[in-house]
């Protein structure tokens, strides 16, 4: 059983307002009650919700969970990434050091005429500080993992593809591409970031009862 759109929209409403009348559903929805009595019908039927007379519907969390997990195994990266980090290839390793602190995040994606080449961790910022390389005037592109040895993902690849290649590669997080336009080798426009800080916060959205 696939819920729709609508179906999804009046779990969330008697999650947040149990027990509530079938009329003040159709109220918050802006929808008649005999529009929404199908819908409610088969919510009650199939236990995703639970029905007492004269008292209102109650969210059944045992049941509704596995539809949000599987909701969220078929999101796709566009609907769940995040704003990437950015530097430049000539950029100095200390000011990309310094940028990573200042955004907190565990890597960085470098481009070359917004084209992505490459990309830097934590772990490899501190092997070249412990290198005691000249990092004032060093570029990131001396420290940085090429591509093509960088794991990526696509903004219509599912969530659970894109964290297939997270575990699989042992990476925090994929640089979220599309291909640029062009003659000869296809460039990578970085457009997003995917990682594990956000599947961590997707299950702990459903841990927590809260998606």
């Amino acid at each position: 059983m696939d819920l729709s759109e609508r179906q999804k929209d009046i779990i969330e409403i008697v999650k947040k307002n149990e027990p509530i009348s079938g009329e003040k559903i159709a109220a918050l929805l802006g929808f008649s009650r005999s529009t929404l009595r199908p819908d409610l019908s088969l919510m009650t039927l199939s236990e995703l919700l639970i029905a007492k007379p004269k008292v209102g519907y109650f969210y059944n969390a045992h049941r509704v969970e596995p539809f949000i997990i599987k909701d969220i195994k078929e999101k796709k990266v566009e609907d769940v990434m995040s704003i990437p980090v950015i530097v430049s290839s000539d950029t100095s390793i200390q000011d990309t050091i310094i940028k990573m602190f200042l955004e907190d995040v565990g890597s960085i994606y470098i481009t070359e005429r917004h084209h992505l080449v490459g990309l830097v961790s934590r772990k490899d910022l501190l092997k070249t500080v412990i290198g005691k390389m000249n990092i004032e005037e060093m570029p990131i592109s001396m420290a940085m993992t090429r591509v093509p040895n960088v794991a990526y993902a696509f903004s219509n690849d599912s969530v659970e593809s894109a964290t297939k290649k997270l575990v699989e590669h042992e990476v925090d997080s994929l640089p979220v591409i599309e291909f640029a336009g062009g003659e000869g080798p296809r460039q990578l426009k970085v457009v997003g970031k995917f990682s594990k800080t956000l599947i961590s916060r997707l299950f702990l959205n459903i841990i927590k009862n809260e998606m």
